[in-house]
Protein backbone atom coordinates (compact mmCIF):
# COMPACT_ATOMS: atom_id res chain seq x y z
CA UNK A 1 0.00 0.00 0.00
CA UNK A 2 2.55 2.37 1.05
CA UNK A 3 4.72 1.44 -2.17
CA UNK A 4 1.31 2.49 -4.74
CA UNK A 5 1.25 5.73 -2.36
CA UNK A 6 4.81 6.35 -3.17
CA UNK A 7 4.29 5.67 -7.12
CA UNK A 8 1.03 8.25 -7.31
CA UNK A 9 3.11 10.77 -5.23
CA UNK A 10 6.38 10.48 -8.03
CA UNK A 11 4.15 10.80 -11.05
CA UNK A 12 2.46 13.70 -9.19
CA UNK A 13 5.66 15.27 -8.56
CA UNK A 14 6.70 14.30 -12.15
CA UNK A 15 3.53 16.50 -13.58
CA UNK A 16 4.00 19.31 -11.62
CA UNK A 17 7.98 19.69 -12.28
CA UNK A 18 6.91 18.87 -16.21
CA UNK A 19 4.13 21.67 -15.93
CA UNK A 20 6.59 24.27 -14.03
CA UNK A 21 8.17 26.94 -15.51
CA UNK A 22 11.52 27.32 -17.15
CA UNK A 23 13.87 28.67 -15.39
CA UNK A 24 14.30 32.29 -15.83
CA UNK A 25 11.16 32.54 -18.30
CA UNK A 26 7.47 32.96 -17.80
CA UNK A 27 6.42 29.39 -20.13
CA UNK A 28 5.87 26.39 -18.79
CA UNK A 29 7.49 23.33 -20.07
CA UNK A 30 4.91 22.21 -21.87
CA UNK A 31 4.44 25.64 -23.77
CA UNK A 32 7.95 25.32 -25.82
CA UNK A 33 6.75 23.89 -28.97
CA UNK A 34 5.41 26.13 -31.72
CA UNK A 35 5.95 29.45 -29.89
CA UNK A 36 7.02 32.79 -30.73
CA UNK A 37 9.39 34.51 -28.60
CA UNK A 38 7.86 37.91 -26.99
CA UNK A 39 10.16 40.67 -28.88
CA UNK A 40 10.62 43.28 -31.05
CA UNK A 41 9.28 41.90 -34.50
CA UNK A 42 8.01 38.62 -33.95
CA UNK A 43 4.30 37.51 -34.41
CA UNK A 44 2.18 36.67 -31.37
CA UNK A 45 1.48 33.26 -32.49
CA UNK A 46 3.38 31.59 -35.28
CA UNK A 47 1.41 30.59 -38.49
CA UNK A 48 1.43 30.16 -42.58
CA UNK A 49 3.44 33.01 -44.32
CA UNK A 50 3.08 31.81 -48.18
CA UNK A 51 5.19 34.96 -49.47
CA UNK A 52 8.02 35.04 -47.01
CA UNK A 53 11.38 36.56 -48.73
CA UNK A 54 14.36 34.22 -50.54
CA UNK A 55 16.04 33.04 -47.75
CA UNK A 56 13.12 33.33 -45.21
CA UNK A 57 11.28 31.37 -47.14
CA UNK A 58 11.95 27.82 -45.54
CA UNK A 59 9.55 28.77 -43.11
CA UNK A 60 6.74 29.95 -45.22
CA UNK A 61 4.82 26.97 -43.52
CA UNK A 62 4.48 28.09 -40.11
CA UNK A 63 6.58 31.22 -39.33
CA UNK A 64 7.12 33.87 -36.51
CA UNK A 65 7.66 36.44 -38.63
CA UNK A 66 5.18 38.71 -41.45
CA UNK A 67 6.75 38.77 -45.06
CA UNK A 68 7.47 42.65 -44.30
CA UNK A 69 9.89 41.34 -41.74
CA UNK A 70 11.29 38.89 -44.04
CA UNK A 71 11.95 41.54 -46.78
CA UNK A 72 13.56 43.80 -44.16
CA UNK A 73 15.89 40.81 -43.10
CA UNK A 74 17.79 41.08 -46.45
CA UNK A 75 18.27 44.84 -46.04
CA UNK A 76 21.05 46.51 -45.72
CA UNK A 77 20.70 48.75 -41.99
CA UNK A 78 17.01 47.86 -42.13
CA UNK A 79 14.71 49.27 -40.37
CA UNK A 80 14.28 45.96 -38.11
CA UNK A 81 17.30 47.33 -35.88
CA UNK A 82 19.19 49.63 -38.26
CA UNK A 83 22.37 47.17 -37.93
CA UNK A 84 25.42 47.72 -40.42
CA UNK A 85 26.58 44.66 -41.76
CA UNK A 86 29.38 46.74 -43.73
CA UNK A 87 30.93 48.49 -40.60
CA UNK A 88 34.27 47.66 -41.15
CA UNK A 89 33.77 47.98 -45.29
CA UNK A 90 31.81 46.10 -47.65
CA UNK A 91 31.05 42.54 -46.09
CA UNK A 92 31.51 39.81 -48.71
CA UNK A 93 28.50 38.69 -49.89
CA UNK A 94 29.08 34.85 -49.24
CA UNK A 95 29.56 35.87 -45.40
CA UNK A 96 26.71 38.35 -45.80
CA UNK A 97 24.16 35.45 -46.39
CA UNK A 98 25.06 33.75 -43.49
CA UNK A 99 23.61 36.88 -40.84
CA UNK A 100 20.66 37.02 -43.44
CA UNK A 101 19.99 33.26 -42.77
CA UNK A 102 20.74 33.93 -38.75
CA UNK A 103 18.01 36.86 -39.16
CA UNK A 104 16.09 34.48 -41.03
CA UNK A 105 16.11 32.18 -38.43
CA UNK A 106 15.68 33.92 -35.15
CA UNK A 107 12.39 35.96 -36.33
CA UNK A 108 10.87 33.26 -38.01
CA UNK A 109 11.41 29.90 -36.62
CA UNK A 110 8.67 28.64 -34.40
CA UNK A 111 11.32 25.97 -33.10
CA UNK A 112 12.75 28.33 -30.43
CA UNK A 113 11.47 27.35 -27.07
CA UNK A 114 13.52 25.29 -25.51
CA UNK A 115 16.27 28.18 -25.53
CA UNK A 116 13.86 31.24 -24.98
CA UNK A 117 14.72 33.37 -21.78
CA UNK A 118 12.97 36.38 -20.35
CA UNK A 119 15.45 39.46 -20.59
CA UNK A 120 14.64 43.15 -19.01
CA UNK A 121 15.58 45.01 -22.23
CA UNK A 122 13.65 48.17 -23.71
CA UNK A 123 12.83 46.35 -27.12
CA UNK A 124 12.08 42.69 -26.29
CA UNK A 125 11.04 40.77 -23.37
CA UNK A 126 12.52 37.49 -24.15
CA UNK A 127 15.48 36.38 -26.11
CA UNK A 128 17.06 32.75 -26.67
CA UNK A 129 20.44 31.71 -24.81
CA UNK A 130 22.47 28.44 -25.91
CA UNK A 131 20.94 27.35 -28.79
CA UNK A 132 22.51 24.36 -29.86
CA UNK A 133 23.36 25.11 -33.77
CA UNK A 134 24.55 22.30 -36.02
CA UNK A 135 28.58 21.74 -36.54
CA UNK A 136 28.25 22.15 -39.91
CA UNK A 137 25.99 25.12 -40.21
CA UNK A 138 29.15 27.54 -37.58
CA UNK A 139 31.77 25.87 -39.25
CA UNK A 140 30.31 27.19 -42.73
CA UNK A 141 29.34 30.57 -41.48
CA UNK A 142 33.00 31.08 -40.08
CA UNK A 143 34.74 29.75 -43.43
CA UNK A 144 32.45 32.28 -45.29
CA UNK A 145 33.32 34.84 -43.16
CA UNK A 146 36.84 34.93 -41.82
CA UNK A 147 38.00 36.97 -44.97
CA UNK A 148 35.69 40.36 -44.37
CA UNK A 149 36.03 42.60 -41.55
CA UNK A 150 34.52 43.63 -38.26
CA UNK A 151 35.77 45.18 -34.85
CA UNK A 152 34.41 43.45 -31.96
CA UNK A 153 33.97 40.26 -30.90
CA UNK A 154 30.60 40.93 -29.15
CA UNK A 155 27.57 42.43 -31.86
CA UNK A 156 25.17 42.95 -29.14
CA UNK A 157 26.43 45.71 -27.59
CA UNK A 158 29.26 48.70 -27.11
CA UNK A 159 28.31 50.23 -30.63
CA UNK A 160 28.71 53.95 -31.50
CA UNK A 161 24.52 54.74 -32.41
CA UNK A 162 25.18 57.84 -32.60
CA UNK A 163 24.98 58.02 -36.66
CA UNK A 164 21.42 56.05 -36.16
CA UNK A 165 22.93 53.10 -37.05
CA UNK A 166 25.97 50.69 -35.50
CA UNK A 167 29.52 52.28 -35.78
CA UNK A 168 32.54 51.00 -34.75
CA UNK A 169 33.42 52.86 -31.18
CA UNK A 170 36.36 55.05 -30.26
CA UNK A 171 39.62 53.26 -31.04
CA UNK A 172 38.31 49.52 -32.14
CA UNK A 173 40.21 48.47 -34.89
CA UNK A 174 39.08 46.46 -37.84
CA UNK A 175 40.62 43.29 -38.86
CA UNK A 176 39.24 40.14 -39.90
CA UNK A 177 37.10 38.16 -38.93
CA UNK A 178 39.04 35.28 -37.78
CA UNK A 179 41.10 37.52 -35.83
CA UNK A 180 38.17 38.52 -33.34
CA UNK A 181 36.90 34.75 -34.04
CA UNK A 182 39.94 32.31 -34.05
CA UNK A 183 37.15 29.54 -34.28
CA UNK A 184 34.13 28.06 -35.28
CA UNK A 185 32.91 28.05 -32.12
CA UNK A 186 34.34 31.48 -31.14
CA UNK A 187 31.79 33.32 -33.64
CA UNK A 188 28.68 31.58 -33.17
CA UNK A 189 29.14 31.04 -29.54
CA UNK A 190 30.13 34.80 -28.77
CA UNK A 191 28.75 37.33 -31.65
CA UNK A 192 25.21 37.26 -30.33
CA UNK A 193 26.17 37.02 -26.33
CA UNK A 194 25.52 33.04 -26.40
CA UNK A 195 22.42 32.77 -28.08
CA UNK A 196 24.29 30.25 -29.98
CA UNK A 197 26.25 26.96 -28.65
CA UNK A 198 27.48 25.09 -31.71
CA UNK A 199 26.79 21.48 -30.91
CA UNK A 200 29.09 18.45 -31.06
CA UNK A 201 26.14 16.98 -33.21
CA UNK A 202 25.94 17.30 -37.02
CA UNK A 203 22.85 18.29 -39.50
CA UNK A 204 20.15 15.45 -40.03
CA UNK A 205 20.90 14.46 -35.81
CA UNK A 206 17.92 15.53 -34.62
CA UNK A 207 20.29 16.87 -31.55
CA UNK A 208 20.70 20.61 -32.89
CA UNK A 209 19.34 23.51 -34.68
CA UNK A 210 19.83 24.11 -38.74
CA UNK A 211 20.03 27.31 -39.53
CA UNK A 212 19.65 26.12 -43.32
CA UNK A 213 17.82 23.11 -44.84
CA UNK A 214 15.11 22.49 -47.40
CA UNK A 215 11.62 22.97 -46.60
CA UNK A 216 10.61 20.01 -48.99
CA UNK A 217 11.91 17.48 -47.21
CA UNK A 218 10.29 19.57 -43.83
CA UNK A 219 11.50 21.76 -40.87
CA UNK A 220 14.38 18.93 -38.76
CA UNK A 221 14.17 21.61 -36.60
CA UNK A 222 10.93 20.58 -35.06
CA UNK A 223 11.81 17.79 -33.82
CA UNK A 224 14.97 18.82 -32.31
CA UNK A 225 13.12 21.03 -30.35
CA UNK A 226 10.41 18.41 -28.81
CA UNK A 227 13.95 16.31 -28.09
CA UNK A 228 14.76 19.05 -26.00
CA UNK A 229 11.24 20.02 -24.49
CA UNK A 230 10.75 16.38 -23.59
CA UNK A 231 14.63 15.70 -21.91
CA UNK A 232 15.63 18.87 -20.90
CA UNK A 233 18.52 17.37 -18.43
CA UNK A 234 20.36 16.81 -22.08
CA UNK A 235 23.08 19.27 -21.63
CA UNK A 236 21.65 21.76 -24.21
CA UNK A 237 19.02 23.70 -21.82
CA UNK A 238 20.47 25.98 -19.01
CA UNK A 239 18.44 23.68 -16.40
CA UNK A 240 16.16 20.61 -16.33
CA UNK A 241 13.74 18.97 -13.89
CA UNK A 242 16.36 16.49 -12.45
CA UNK A 243 17.32 18.27 -9.42
CA UNK A 244 14.11 19.56 -9.17
CA UNK A 245 12.80 15.79 -8.93
CA UNK A 246 15.41 14.90 -6.60
CA UNK A 247 14.82 17.92 -4.20
CA UNK A 248 11.24 16.21 -4.26
CA UNK A 249 11.89 13.37 -3.47
CA UNK A 250 14.40 14.05 -1.00
CA UNK A 251 10.94 15.85 0.65
CA UNK A 252 8.58 12.84 1.05
CA UNK A 253 8.03 11.21 4.12
CA UNK A 254 10.27 8.50 5.05
CA UNK A 255 7.56 6.32 5.86
CA UNK A 256 6.60 6.09 2.12
CA UNK A 257 9.82 4.89 0.98
CA UNK A 258 9.81 1.76 3.42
Amino acid sequence: MAWQMTQLLLLALVAAAWGAQVPGTSRARTDLLNVCMDAKHHKAEPGPEDSLHEQCSPWRKNACCSVNTSIEAHKDISYLYRFNWDHCGKMEPACKRHFIQDTCLYECSPNLGPWIREVNQSWRKERVLGVPLCKEDCQIWWEDCRTSYTCKSNWHKGWNWTSGYNQCPVKAACHRFDFYFPTPAALCNEIWSHSYKVSNYGRGSGRCIQMWFDPFQGNPNEEVARFYAENPTSGSTPQGIGPLLLNLTQMLPLWLLN
